[in-house]
Parts: C-alpha cells; sequence; structure tokens
C-alpha cells in the first residue's frame, strides 16, 4: 500500500513539473520525458566502463583511423554551424551578455535558437563515439572518470535546458562550448591522419588551457546573475546548475592539467623529447658544476 502511494505521488510530482516544459518541444525527438535519454546515458556508461573493455580483453583492437578522421571533422563542421546559429538567433543579435531571458514565443528567431539548443544537446549523444572509439581501440586508459562524466551529465542536464528553457543567459556556455569544439576537434582530426602531422600539433597543451578559460567564462557570466537587482530570468535552477557546473568542470580540467601536463605525462612526444632533453642537460649541468667546486 506504501508503495503504491509513494508511486502515485512520484507520478504526481512528474505530471506537475512537466505542466511547466516549453510546448514548442512536444513533439521533438527525445523531448517527450527524460527517461528514453536517461537509458541511453546509463547504457553508454554500461558499454564504455564495462561490458565494452571485457568484450575488447580478448580481441585485436580496431584500426578505425578513417573513421576517426571523419567523424572529427563532421563534429567540426556541426560545431561551427551551431556557433553561426547560436551568434544568428540571440548572441550576436540582440543578446546583451547580461539579463537575457528567453523568448517562449513562436517568432522566427525565438524558433531557430530553441532549434539550436535542441541541436546542441543531440550532439552530445554523437559526442559520445569519442568514448566507444576508445574501447574499440583499446585506449583503455583515456576512459577517466572526467570524460565519461563529462559525456554523461552534459546530454542529461540539457535535456532540461531544452525542455524548459531554450534560449536566454543560460544558453552562453552552449556557444563557447561550441567554439572550443571546433578547436578541439580540428585537433583530433588532424592527430588522427597520421605521424607525419605530429609536429603540427605541439599545441595540444593548450587546449587544456582553452577549456579553462572556457570554463572561467562560464562561471564568470553566470555569476552576474545574483548581483544583478533586477533580472527575472524565468528558470533561476538553471542559473545554479550552469554555475556549479562551471565550478566543477573548472576544478575537474585544473586537476587534470596538474597530472597530465605539470608532470608531461600527456605532452605531445616532440614535447617530452625536449622536456627530457632539458631535464638531461640540467643534470648534466649540474654534475659538472658540482664537480667544477670539488
Amino acid at each position: 500500500m506504501q508503495i503504491n502511494n509513494l508511486t502515485s505521488s512520484v507520478v504526481l510530482i512528474y505530471k506537475d513539473f512537466i505542466q511547466n516544459a516549453d510546448s514548442r518541444t512536444d513533439d521533438w525527438l527525445l523531448m517527450s520525458s527524460p527517461f528514453p535519454q536517461t537509458f541511453i546515458i546509463v547504457a553508454y556508461i554500461y558499454f564504455v566502463t564495462s561490458l565494452g573493455p571485457k568484450i575488447m580483453e580478448n580481441r585485436k583492437a580496431f584500426d578505425l583511423k578513417s573513421v576517426l578522421v571523419v567523424y572529427n571533422f563532421v563534429v567540426v563542421m556541426l560545431s561551427l554551424y551551431m556557433c553561426y546559429e547560436f551568434v544568428m538567433s540571440g548572441w550576436g543579435t540582440g543578446y546583451s551578455f547580461h539579463c537575457d531571458l528567453v523568448d517562449y514565443s513562436n517568432s522566427p528567431q525565438a524558433m531557430r535558437m530553441l532549434a539550436v539548443c535542441w541541436l546542441y544537446y543531440f550532439s552530445k549523444f554523437i559526442e559520445m563515439l569519442d568514448t566507444i572509439f576508445f574501447v574499440l581501440r583499446k585506449k583503455n586508459s583515456q576512459v577517466t572518470f572526467l570524460h565519461v562524466y563529462h559525456h554523461s551529465i552534459m546530454p542529461f542536464t540539457w535535456w532540461f535546458g531544452v525542455r524548459f528553457a531554450g534560449g536566454g543567459l543560460g544558453t552562453f556556455h552552449a556557444l563557447l562550448n561550441s567554439i572550443v569544439h571546433v578547436i578541439m576537434y580540428s585537433y583530433y582530426g588532424l592527430s588522427a591522419m597520421g605521424p607525419k602531422y605530429q609536429k603540427y600539433l605541439w599545441w595540444k597543451k593548450y587546449l587544456t588551457t582553452i577549456q579553462l578559460i572556457q570554463f572561467a567564462m562560464v562561471t564568470t557570466h553566470i555569476s552576474q546573475y545574483f548581483f544583478m537587482k533586477d533580472c527575472p530570468y524565468q528558470f533561476p535552477i538553471f542559473v545554479y546548475i550552469i554555475g556549479l557546473y562551471g565550478l566543477i568542470f573548472l576544478f575537474l580540467f585544473l586537476n587534470f592539467w596538474y597530472h597530465a601536463y605539470t608532470k608531461g605525462k600527456r605532452l605531445p612526444k616532440v614535447l617530452q623529447a625536449q622536456r627530457w632533453a632539458f631535464h638531461t642537460n640540467r643534470v648534466m649541468n649540474g654534475t659538472a658544476n658540482h664537480g667544477k667546486h670539488e
């Protein structure tokens, strides 16, 4: 009896919750409820952390060079398109970068913003292929907590963003993220093209710097809300979520930076060689100088 009452209460709460959703997205793909996407995300986590590695354990790694080149540059083009749409639907055509509200009308501008918000949300499922390719290539060391958490939490939270607040100040981080992805996936695409392109990829270390700048900008922008005297943003809960998101990823990427680059574990090979040569010279010079003082 208690279980039935609890179930009924949950259903009522959900119905009351979903009544506030944006009716313009009622019939859009994956928008009817959060459960289909939750199933996809759970399946993704299970595959990349458990099932996939077990399947590949006694198998030869797949050679996905051509697939990776195509995939990465397709994501670059998609990210460029989303940058353009975010700019043309608000961020370059009227948004103030301060208290920008969600336009719930059916005007062409409002629908254009809503459409690119949905496309950005859907692109997060496409980007899950990053991890699946790692597993198929037996690059399990790259399937880190940060990586899986990022690819899981983004589509989950963005469902609520599109369903309730498709536009306004809560979309600034999507524009920034699309810009960063143009740079990042360009790097991945060039890297997948083979060793002869490695000498042009000395800027790998700066990818993490760019991501750190991104999260600092996201946190700074959304924090304005707490200092505005009058900003009737329709769903303040998203301000808190975005702010928390920015801080969490800023911390996680700083931690990644420290362990991956300060210690030199993830530097490009050419920089690793330079780093090794630098430290070797220091040791040799130190030994020579020590000998002079003896």
